[in-house]
């Protein structure tokens, strides 16, 4: 696992979609929870591909950008 990302998503488990996400399993990203200052995120529909891992702080921010 590297600082900002790791190869293959599948290593991680715990993998959830939004409760906001579609039936039709289209665009949507996982993330995996029980890592304490980390938020892992994946591509649903690749989840052997590669996931981000942002820090707490970047994390929050980020949901707070969607929300507005």
């Amino acid at each position: 696992m590297s600082a900002h990302h790791i190869p293959d998503a599948s290593a991680l488990i715990a993998w959830r979609k939004s409760s906001h996400s579609g039936p039709d399993n289209g665009d949507c990203l996982e993330v995996a929870d029980g890592y304490p200052g980390l938020t892992p995120v994946r591509d649903s529909k690749n989840p052997t591909g590669p996931a981000l891992l942002f820090g707490a702080a970047a994390w929050s921010a980020f949901v707070e950008d969607v929300k507005g």
